[in-house]
């Protein structure tokens, strides 16, 4: 089993670039070799137990599994987080979503700021909050019991304190003026969009927390955002994930719903990616 042997056959589904960097992540995860140590040949030198275990891992990958399900964890500013089926794989976008809300709360001198994460998945923009900004009460929501207990368990193993809840973005209690900053990175890929997506996605991710129905796509959008404009302490933000696709929509909606402003921000690839909307 050689380093090219491992690769080769992944190149069909990512292309021989991703299926190196693919095969390499895996060696460096779970069997601790370097980049060095892959081209000096190491590959050849795991053990039996090794060999049999990466020969397992990768037919999980030739199954369009993504790595990080197949590893068990995935990176997010700089953290390992557990994830599985039943959570969304954390993108590194993201991470520019939790720096802006970081930011945000800094330039407003916010001490000890109340935050609300709704649809929090793999818990990865409340553990980031909560580890990152000092004195932060965090909370987060999920419709899904699966994503809470994946969520509570990242929070526990990387000793954060957040506050989890079971509750349906669609259908939020009646709070107010309780969060100095609301974040969240709903369900956004329209089902006509579905056919662009790769198979890794696809078969894998789950899809209530990718599709919203193509005739109303920004249905978790004005739901949250209706709950924010009451929830939000004056001087609060509201800040989103969005569709780069209906970055325009979504900057109509936010001000439609009462919103002063509604900031659109790039993402590191240049794509309008996140909003962030003050009431007056």
């Amino acid at each position: 089993m050689t380093y090219d042997d491992l690769w080769r056959p992944l190149a069909a589904i990512y292309g021989s670039g991703e299926a190196r960097a693919i095969v390499r992540y895996v060696l460096e995860e779970r069997f601790g070799l370097s980049v060095a140590d892959i081209y000096c040949g190491k590959v050849t030198q795991l053990s039996p137990d090794d060999q049999r275990l990466m020969g397992e891992m990768m037919e999980r990958l030739l199954r369009s599994e993504p790595v990080q399900y197949v590893l068990g964890h995935a990176d997010f500013c700089g953290r390992a987080f557990s994830v599985g089926p039943g959570v969304l794989i954390p993108r590194p976008e993201t991470e520019d979503l939790c720096l802006w809300v970081e930011q945000g709360l800094a330039a407003r001198g916010c001490a000890s700021p109340a935050l609300l994460d709704i649809g929090t998945g793999s818990g990865c923009i409340a553990v980031t909050l909560a580890l990152d900004v000092a004195g932060a009460a965090v909370s987060a929501w999920d419709v899904s019991a699966d994503a809470l207990q994946v969520a509570s368990g990242n929070a526990g193993r990387l000793g954060a304190r957040v506050g989890f809840a079971l509750v349906d973005a669609l259908d939020p209690p009646a709070h107010t003026a309780m969060w100095d900053a609301v974040v969240s990175n709903p369900p956004y890929v329209r089902l006509g969009e579905r056919a662009a997506m790769a198979r890794n996605v696809l078969d894998y991710e789950p899809a209530g927390a990718l599709f919203v129905p193509d005739a109303d796509p920004l249905l978790f959008y004005r739901a949250i955002a209706r709950y924010a404009k009451a929830a939000l302490r004056p001087g609060g933000e509201l800040y989103f994930e969005i569709n780069e696709a209906l970055a325009g929509e979504m900057r109509s909606l936010l001000l439609a719903e009462g919103f002063a402003t509604a900031e659109v921000r790039n993402d590191r690839y240049g794509r309008p990616r996140f909003t962030k909307s003050t009431l007056e």
